[in-house]
């Protein structure tokens, strides 16, 4: 690696799109955004914001075969504002990998042997892994010389201790086809817990945290200085907080009495686990302000889905509590955490005997820049903290190549 490559392409390849940020890690600034959606379909678009030029952002529709033609898509685009792959500015591509199971605790430069064990856990994270490893291919393809790297969701939660990473089920079973709680959302957990610190003004490793990423999907961890010991979401991203088409927590016997009395199968029992419950499926929509807008006209069913919404919240909130100890603070982030006032005002009232509270006014503040909601008085702070998930990737890249 030469002395001036200093950037970063940070690419997140799912079943159908390809977001993708370039960054200068000197400045810590973004060169380059974009969105490539629709793969495969006629109606593909790609939207990329030259943000180094200051340019508009430039939209394209037209089909896009597969992951190999969008990134080639991308790197033309990148090209075009001189800000291509083949930049000797260039120092790594790094890549979001959902499932890295217990292997993977940290960013990892991916070889022929990496690559397999990516592939070995595709069972487990079935939706996911085979978009990421379709892009670290492609990747590799257009820059061999180039590093590449594998920043896992599931590494940041590899610190918990085995009794909250285990079901209670038979041992020689779970072993044998890795069934355990693994986590996900860890790069936003792992950037939202040292954010918070450093907003209290402290090193992570003397701060308690409670961070809630709440967005389409959701889940909640509990960070012990610095630390994950426990989380929401487990042997797949189902578990856990009522999402935006997710079920959360659910009685296990609730499949098997879909299959015996409803005469539904495996699948489609997945699609309605994964795609049909959840918010979507309480009230027919996932989107939390139109939520918000209807439970201001009066809709039982749309108040109804809040209030499961908030109450699965709130338990976590409060279990989480229990297995920290205590708690210097409680952190909202991604969309609806970051933008949803009343979900913020909701999770935590009544919890003021837990030192939890939040500030009317404080709350109602929009602004892209952490922050305190809570009241000077409180016990425990609340804070509001975008995530931002592609600076970390590029960060623990950018590391990892240096070192």
């Amino acid at each position: 690696m030469t002395a001036n490559a200093t950037r970063v392409l940070v690419l997140n390849s799912g079943s159908s799109s390809v977001k993708y940020q370039l960054l200068d890690m000197s400045s810590g600034t973004r060169l380059a955004v974009g969105l490539v959606e629709r793969i495969g379909e006629e109606t593909s678009r790609l939207s990329h914001t030259p943000l180094a030029t200051g340019g508009d952002k430039r939209e394209t529709e037209g089909p896009i075969a597969d992951h190999e033609a969008a990134l080639k898509a991308v790197a033309a685009e990148l090209a075009a504002d001189g800000l291509g792959l083949d930049s000797p500015e260039l120092a790594a591509i790094g890549h979001r990998v959902v499932h890295g199971g217990l292997k993977f605790t940290a960013p990892t430069v991916i070889d022929d042997a990496v690559l397999k064990e990516i592939e070995r856990l595709v069972p487990v994270a079935p939706l996911h892994n085979p978009a990421n490893l379709t892009g670290i291919r492609t990747a590799q393809a257009l820059r061999p010389d180039l590093p590449q790297v594998a920043v896992f969701d599931t590494a940041f939660h590899t610190t918990m201790p085995e009794y909250a990473a285990r079901y209670a089920i038979d041992v020689e079973t779970a072993d044998a086809h890795r069934i355990r709680r693994y986590g996900f959302h860890g790069t936003s957990h792992a950037y939202v817990s040292r954010k918070t610190a450093a907003l209290l003004g402290k090193d992570p490793s003397e701060v308690n945290v409670i961070v809630l990423h709440l967005g389409n999907g959701a889940s909640a961890s509990a960070v012990a200085g610095g630390r994950c010991v426990d989380t929401s979401m487990g042997l797949t991203p189902l578990e856990g907080l009522v999402m935006g088409t997710r079920s959360g927590d659910i009685d296990p016997a609730v499949t098997f009495h879909l299959r015996r009395v409803a005469g539904m199968s495996t699948d489609e029992i997945d699609v309605l686990l994964n795609k049909k419950s959840g918010l979507v499926g309480l009230c027919g929509d996932n989107d939390m302000r139109e939520i918000r807008r209807r439970i201001d006209e009066g809709d039982e069913r749309a108040a109804l889905a809040f209030d499961v919404y908030i109450h699965r919240l709130k338990k976590y909130i409060g279990a989480y509590t229990a297995v920290l100890g205590r708690v210097d603070a409680v952190a909202f982030t991604a969309g609806v955490g970051e933008n949803a006032a009343p979900v913020r005002e909701a999770a935590l009232a009544g919890l003021e005997e837990l030192g939890m509270a939040v500030d009317a006014s404080r709350n109602a503040v929009r602004s892209d820049e952490p922050r305190l909601i809570s009241p000077d008085s409180a016990r425990v702070a609340v804070a509001v903290v975008p995530t931002d998930e592609e600076l970390e990737i590029a960060q623990q890249t950018y590391a990892l190549v240096n070192a």
